[in-house]
């Protein structure tokens, strides 16, 4: 059976997206409290009603090179996500691990994490809310400065990425499970056109950042996987070097389900940014 046969027997939600409107002005957010009168957030945003498949029964077919996103499964032995330091010391090595089989790459290194949750029931300070607006954490010149920047921060020398393959890969996994509550969507990698990215700054204390938000395009194609638990996660492709053909970007967003429960805990799930480097070209 093909994989578009194999899509058009899925199950399907429609959802609302949030995609930058059109002829918006390049948007700007502050990662800390803006000067008095500028907003947190700029640029014009269009809830936009999708088709999002659910992936699951064929979660097998999806690939971070083809779609740009994979779910796997992965029980971590870390039990608690509240402290950060416990995170960086233990969770991490598991998260490099988990990316280095996966993808092939000779070296990962994990270097920033997020836990999010759509309630304040988690340690103040500490939790962001799930990210609503169509995105990707990197573009093509956000991504190189990041790579090389952590690898220096690590004390390691960013050379190590020069001639070589290197992607940015998240590691997304709920923190408590059955995922019901502002799931993740994610897009075919394949079906966004290059007309559809916008370059948004994301405005901090000492410098300035890059990420992509999209316009709407009916082209694109939407899936999640449904009630995502604790002993999965799932892979995204921010960056990749590569232009062989690859998934480079992947576009993403927490929706409001219309099928979650009305007593569905609010969803909690903990994030993993990794720098995944291949080997030698050729080699």
């Amino acid at each position: 059976m093909t994989l578009e046969t194999a899509i058009d027997r899925l199950a399907r939600v429609t959802a609302r997206l949030n995609y930058l409107a059109p002829h918006s002005e390049r948007p700007v957010r502050y990662n800390y409290p803006p000067p008095p009168g500028v907003p947190v957030q700029s640029g014009t945003f269009t809830a936009q009603p999708v088709e999002i498949v659910d992936a699951r029964p064929i979660a097998e077919r999806f690939s971070l090179d083809r779609q740009g996103f994979a779910l796997i499964g992965h029980a971590s032995a870390v039990g608690s996500f509240d402290d950060a330091d416990i995170v960086r010391r233990r969770y991490f090595p598991e998260v490099e691990e988990v990316v280095r089989l996966a993808t092939g790459a000779e070296r990962v290194l994990a270097f920033d994490h997020n836990v999010r949750s759509a309630t304040p029931a988690m340690p103040t300070g500490t939790v962001k809310e799930p990210v609503k607006r169509v995105h990707n954490d990197f573009t093509e010149a956000s991504g190189p400065r990041r790579a090389a920047a952590e690898l220096a921060a690590a004390g390691l020398d960013p050379g190590l990425i020069a001639g070589r393959r290197f992607a940015l890969v998240n590691l997304w996994r709920p923190i408590r499970g059955p995922i019901q509550d502002s799931p993740l969507a994610l897009c075919d990698a394949r079906t966004i056109a290059a007309d559809d990215f916008v370059i948004a700054d994301l405005v901090y204390p000492d410098r300035v950042g890059e990420i992509h938000q999209f316009r709407h395009s009916p082209d694109h194609r939407w899936y999640y996987f449904s009630a995502m638990r604790a002993d999965e996660a799932l892979l995204i492709k921010c960056f990749d070097s590569a232009t062989d053909g690859s998934a480079r970007f992947t576009a993403h967003s927490a929706f409001d389900d219309p099928t979650t429960p009305a007593n569905a805990r609010p969803r909690e799930s903990i994030e993993v940014r990794t720098l995944a480097i291949y080997g030698p070209a050729g080699g």
